[in-house]
């Protein structure tokens, strides 16, 4: 093998897993950048390298040199300790700074840092306080060193290297060499296989008892990321003996470890096939059940309205209700648990109207809610009363550790109203049902024929399925709805039928637009300039408050991953930027916060703009519509550019227009309640890009994912 010393230059291409990548390294002794192919670990443009490997000449891309082995090393020339110290290792230290540093200590630089940190205070621009915190963070670093240099060779970036130490401290070596599956367990941003890498270059076996509960444990939890409350034994297994190449019969003993552990629990059914359920899940789906049969079991104020009474609201409102919507606004009142479901342009928010007015005019107390900050926003609007999240509503804190209404500190209301319920989980059901006194009456609303809930469980069809609630289903579009082709068209792709696009005469606008773009790379040419020029010209929108694309993935040409870095790239009006990894965030950029972050009082699916960037603090400042939430090293990993996200991501949000790519390439995506729910998002506009055959088959698939929930039956109280 050979070996070349460098300076990374461009990263030209990089796989989504990582484990590939194109990049020019810059050579001293030769006058063209070296093209080197291979995984590049965590390394970053502007870090000096070593690498060794071969060289091979590709048919297409000329000479490259296949990378085998590479070590990050410490910067020799001034350039390069430069951009060292401005990388997001150093706590206060960007770029400026940097610059200034090296020409106040020249290449002895790293040396009097490690030797005499405090000295920084003799840089010009650099006080007390900022020579504290870098010092601080000097300090800290040369403690992570001996883990940096242990993970380098392991592919792990240099903040979850941060992450890991503020995890274990001085024992960070030594639990990562004794069971580095912990770090799966521990720490947000590392997963099963990133640990799996670290233990088998460790040495641990293949058939290790910590691997194969670690791997058992990350199926499980690949499977509520899916929607399931449990596995199947046998599914589980499988699947796990899958992911660990290893055989089914050795994984038995792992998981009565586990479940002695109290890791998992597994439920015995009568035909002889465990169900085995991560910690605390089926505690979790015992207790939603135990407090909704609590308020189903519970006298309160039930008994329907008089027709006079009915009357003289629809009067006062404005409105005549049609035979189905009375039915529904009874059933509220005749049922302490009611479901009302139906898809756009059925009245749903009509009904809610009415069943307010009622019940304030016989003198009961009404609370609002939904599960998300716009889907609250949108419920006060359309009732003129106040609404607000699911989450504020139950008095979530961060600092005691969950909801403080609960059934020893109960809600003030005798009726509670959950709109976008489709999006409530196990997890918010158990919750909602155990903050409301027993005597209190409980709607959901919300459309069944959209996609489940992101978090484990399937409670809306749940509860429908178990027979215990008042249920009813709309299916009437009112004549105001009629009009819309929206409305038109997400009740045609729930039949099944392809959607119609409204005949116009030259220039005029309509509301539903499909374009064709059989190639994917045309798609997304087609899409960039939609969004960035074609619709805020035609529509008068504004591309980064008003237009969402919609994607079935992340990945390929119309995924998300591609089509946010292009229109971050045509929206990037200068200014500057924070570069983490791979990934850049730039002034103005629109963004969505991944993982609930309760201290910040930000939640998953968030979304927001970026307002400010300080590259010298490696900190941004994102506007989110109730308040600015400041980021740095130590959770921007939890941002993500938002121009496109995924139809998952987008439940319970609206939008004045909706760009949705469909592409074959993403057929595994491909189903009719998720090219539904896509629509169903617009309130204006849609305009669906890409391959007539890729919405085909997304028609014929209306097969609703199975999820693996015991919900319904333990509501019926039937046996196991």
């Amino acid at each position: 093998m050979e070996r070349l010393r460098g300076e990374l230059k461009r990263v030209r291409f990089a796989s989504e897993d990582g484990e590939f990548a194109v990049c020019d390294l810059v050579v001293p002794e030769r006058v063209m950048p070296v093209t080197i192919v291979g995984n590049i670990l965590a390394t970053r443009p502007g870090e000096t390298v070593e690498v060794w490997g071969r060289w091979r000449d590709d048919p297409r891309f000329g000479r490259q040199f296949a990378i085998e082995r590479l070590e990050a090393v410490l910067p020799s020339t001034r350039q390069g300790v430069e951009r060292y110290l401005a990388s997001d290792l150093i706590e206060g230290i960007g770029p400026t700074l940097a610059r200034r540093i090296v020409a106040h200590f020249g290449e002895a630089t790293l040396e009097i840092l490690d030797a005499a940190p405090q000295r920084v205070q003799e840089v010009e621009g650099i006080g007390k306080k900022r020579a504290a915190r870098i010092t601080a963070s000097w300090e800290e670093g040369r403690l992570i060193h001996k883990i940096m240099v242990f993970l380098r060779s392991h592919g792990v970036s240099n903040a979850n290297a941060v992450r890991i130490y503020r995890t274990f401290g001085a024992q960070a070596v030594e639990v990562i060499q004794q069971n580095p599956y912990e770090l799966a367990e521990a720490i947000f941003g590392i997963g099963f296989k990133s640990a799996d890498r670290i233990a088998m270059k460790t040495g641990i076996e293949p058939t290790a008892l910590a691997r194969l509960r670690a791997g058992l444990l990350h199926t499980l939890g690949e499977a509520s990321s899916e929607g399931h409350m449990y596995l199947p034994w046998a599914m589980l297994r499988e699947r796990a003996a899958a992911l660990l190449e290893v055989g089914e019969h050795l994984l038995a003993d792992a998981l009565e470890v586990l479940r002695q552990e109290e890791r998992v629990s597994v439920e015995a059914t009568g035909a002889g096939e465990a169900r085995v359920y991560a910690a605390g899940a089926l505690a979790l789906e015992e207790r939603a059940a135990r407090q909704l049969r609590r308020l189903l079991q519970s006298p309160g104020l039930v008994g329907s309205p008089d027709d006079q009474a009915l009357a003289g609201v629809e009067a006062g409102l404005g409105v005549a209700l049609a035979a189905l919507q009375r039915q529904a606004v009874r059933s509220v009142f005749e049922h302490k648990v009611s479901v009302i479901t139906g898809g756009p342009g059925t009245g749903k928010t009509t009904i809610v109207q009415t069943i307010c007015e009622l019940a304030e005019l016989l003198g009961r107390r009404v609370t609002l809610a939904a599960p998300t900050g716009r889907a609250a926003r949108r419920l006060g609007e359309t009732t003129g009363r106040v609404a607000t999240t699911v989450h504020r509503m139950l008095e979530y804190s961060f600092h005691a550790g969950g909801f403080q209404r609960d059934e020893e500190r109960p809600l003030e209301t005798d009726l509670l109203i959950v709109d976008e319920a489709s999006m409530v989980d196990t997890t918010l059901l158990a919750a909602l049902a155990g903050a409301l006194p027993a005597s209190a009456s409980l709607v959901l609303v919300g459309d069944i024929d959209q996609l489940p809930s992101v978090g484990p469980g399937q409670v809306l069809r749940d509860v429908i399925e178990s027979g215990v609630a008042g249920v009813t289903r709309l299916t009437e579009i009112f004549r105001q709805a009629e009009a819309s082709t929206i409305v038109i068209n997400a009740h045609r792709i729930n039949a099944g039928q392809m959607p119609v696009v409204p005949a116009r005469s030259p220039g005029e606008l309509v509301d539903f637009y499909t374009i064709n773009a059989e190639e994917p790379a045309r798609a997304h040419e087609r899409i960039v300039e939609l969004v960035s020029e074609r619709m805020p010209r035609a529509f008068g929108l504004d591309p980064l408050q008003d237009v969402q694309i919609l994607a079935p993935m992340h990945r390929g040409d119309v995924g998300c991953s591609r089509l946010n870095a292009a229109l971050q790239e045509a929206f990037y009006q200068g200014g500057p930027q924070l570069v983490r990894g791979q990934r850049r965030f730039c002034l103005g950029d629109r963004v969505m916060q991944t993982r609930n972050n309760y201290e910040a009082e930000v939640f998953n699916g968030d979304v927001g703009q970026v307002v400010a960037v300080d590259p010298e603090d490696n900190q941004l400042r994102v506007r989110f519509e109730e308040r600015e939430v400041t980021y740095d090293r130590a959770n921007l990993d939890e941002l993500v550019l938002a121009y496109a996200i995924t139809v998952h991501k987008s439940q319970g949000s609206e939008y004045r227009a909706v760009v949705l790519p469909m592409s074959t390439q993403h057929y595994m995506m491909l189903q009719r309640n998720l090219l539904y729910t896509a629509v169903t998002r617009a309130r204006e506009l849609v305009v669906v890009v890409g391959s007539e055959e890729a919405v085909r088959l997304a028609l014929k698939n209306d097969r609703a994912s199975e999820r693996y929930t015991q919900l319904a039956r333990r509501l019926r109280g039937d046996t196991v």
